[in-house]
């Protein structure tokens, strides 16, 4: 089993670069992208084992990310990143299918903890060769 391979998926590059090279440093490979079309595509063809998702994404909504993957089958966990403070977003990510909700600004280590919890890291992976991610 390699590392635990995590999708960013937000449509502001500085949030996705601290949060790649937060997750790279311990342990996690990450791929990342800006729209939900691009994040639609890496689950279906990348096999993320987790999904970072921002609500808030230019092309379609982070809701309709959610919803067309678990209509499609997806089952992978996805914590939602927004700056939707309004319950109603919160409850009809929930609802959707959305594992955990953190909401903008966050603390990366609150996002590191709630990470861990899901999916925890495997220890002792050091064959990776590279960085780990990868921008699109």
């Amino acid at each position: 089993m390699g590392m635990t391979h995590v999708l960013v998926v937000d449509d502001e590059p500085a949030l996705r670069r601290v949060i790649t090279l937060n997750l790279i440093s311990r342990g996690y490979q990450v791929s990342s992208v800006g729209t939900g079309t691009a994040a639609l595509q890496l689950a279906s063809t990348g096999s993320p084992d987790l999904m970072l998702l921002d609500l808030g994404l230019p092309d379609i909504d982070g809701t309709e990310v959610i919803r067309q993957l678990r209509q499609q089958g997806y089952g992978l966990p996805i914590i939602v990143l927004s700056a939707r403070t309004a319950s109603d977003a919160k409850v009809a990510a929930l609802d959707l299918g959305a594992t955990d909700y953190i909401s903008k600004p966050f603390d990366i280590n609150e996002l590191l903890a709630r990470l861990r919890r899901i999916h925890p890291i495997e220890q002792g992976c050091t064959t990776s060769t590279g960085t780990g991610a990868h921008e699109r």
